[in-house]
């Protein structure tokens, strides 16, 4: 089920990915390119957020791997997109909106169909060994190569030569929310970045004939945790932030609401995780409390700004509490990733019936092996 629905958002970024040209060809973008360019992008990230979900998923329960990420190849394929396809999703927004971050709108849509095109090109040439198995056709390898090459290599030097006109003229205050909507952007093409450099490396490394090397598990992990850690931050604070300019005062009151809150929750740590307090779940939970609770505080905000709370709920779009929903699901995504880094365990051991083995406070019994026939 999950391979067309990741093909299905890489086909919906080539839509972002032609608007994209057309308005570096006319030399014209404005709000209304912004507007119609958005649904297609969150309709293409929706897709291949479900399909993300739904492999790994599959991988979990089905295949029986014992965890739901892996670092690999193949599902680096359709990550990276994801992370350019988020970002594009805020960029697209602050144009909408304000008219700003217009050059780097259109290169993070080319970016976010490249990186389709090279996902396409990395699971069905081969060239990446995986523990996922595809049939690789060389010849069909090549042609991907090629048209990715072209691709690639055309919109770049298009935007070369016309991304100058284009290139916006509004000038944005650190203390607003295109500046923090701005630096999670950087974050997150930091973070594909890394993605992107995992990936590679070893394919690049053996070609040059310096021999296999292997990028795995503690590489990406502790990456993504040094930009995972103040990209939250930011998460948080944006939406409670003001286009164009806030005061920093009132801002200082909000936060410092926030701060006080989350460390009230956090001394709640030790009991939750009783006698096993693991660095990795204290951050983890810290990014996702504060994610959180200046959440929370956004759509209180938002809510009384004009109207009783109550009448204000209703008033909120739809659009917002997407928005609202998003941000709370990587708050408890986040929670999900830190206790299972930090507390599962995976052993390797050979049993027969009979045996027993020992783990943590769990006691397990092999008794027997039971033969089912179906049809």
């Amino acid at each position: 089920m999950h391979p067309p629905l990741l093909y299905m958002g890489y086909v919906g970024f080539s839509v972002a990915f032609a608007f994209s040209i057309a308005a570096l060809l006319g030399g014209r973008l404005d709000s209304a390119w912004a507007r119609w360019t958005r649904p297609w992008t969150l309709a293409a990230w929706a897709f291949l957020t479900v399909g993300i979900v739904l492999g790994s998923a599959w991988a979990y329960y089905e295949l029986g791997w014992g965890g739901w990420w892996f670092w690999d190849p193949v599902e680096n394929a359709s990550f990276m997109p994801w992370l350019a396809g988020t970002a594009l999703i805020h960029s697209l927004s602050v144009t909408e909106k304000r008219g700003s971050f217009k050059a780097w709108t259109v290169l993070l849509a080319i970016s976010a169909f490249s990186l389709c095109l090279l996902g396409t090109f990395l699971v069905r040439s081969g060239v990446l060994v995986s523990v996922h198995s595809f049939a690789s056709d060389p010849a069909r390898g090549m042609f991907i190569l090629a048209f990715l090459v072209v691709v690639i290599g055309g919109s770049l030097l298009l935007y070369a030569v016309k991304g100058s006109k284009v290139r916006s003229r509004v000038s944005n205050d650190l203390w607003s929310r295109e500046s923090f909507l701005l630096g999670n952007n950087v974050l997150l093409i930091a973070a594909m970045l890394v993605v992107l450099l995992g990936t590679l490396l070893p394919l690049v490394h053996k070609q040059l004939g310096l021999g296999s090397i292997s990028i795995g598990e503690p590489f990406f992990n502790t990456m993504f945790t040094a930009l995972m850690a103040p990209f939250a931050l930011m998460l948080g604070i944006g939406p409670l932030v003001r286009w164009r300019r806030d005061e920093p005062g009132k801002l200082r009151k909000h936060l410092l609401v926030a701060v006080v809150v989350t460390l009230v929750l956090s001394l709640l740590l030790p009991w939750v995780m009783q006698d096993r307090v693991e660095a990795m779940t204290v951050v983890g939970l810290l990014m996702a409390i504060w994610v959180f609770v200046l959440a929370l505080m956004e759509v209180y905000q938002r809510a009384t700004h004009r109207h009783g709370f109550w009448d204000g709920l209703r008033k909120i779009p739809a659009s917002h509490w997407g928005m609202v929903s998003a941000h709370l699901g990587l708050a408890v995504t986040v929670v999900g990733i830190a206790f299972s880094q930090s507390y599962s365990v995976e052993r390797d051991v050979r049993m027969k019936s009979g045996d027993s083995i020992d783990i943590h406070q769990y006691h397990f019994v092999f008794r027997e092996v039971r033969g089912h026939h179906r049809p």
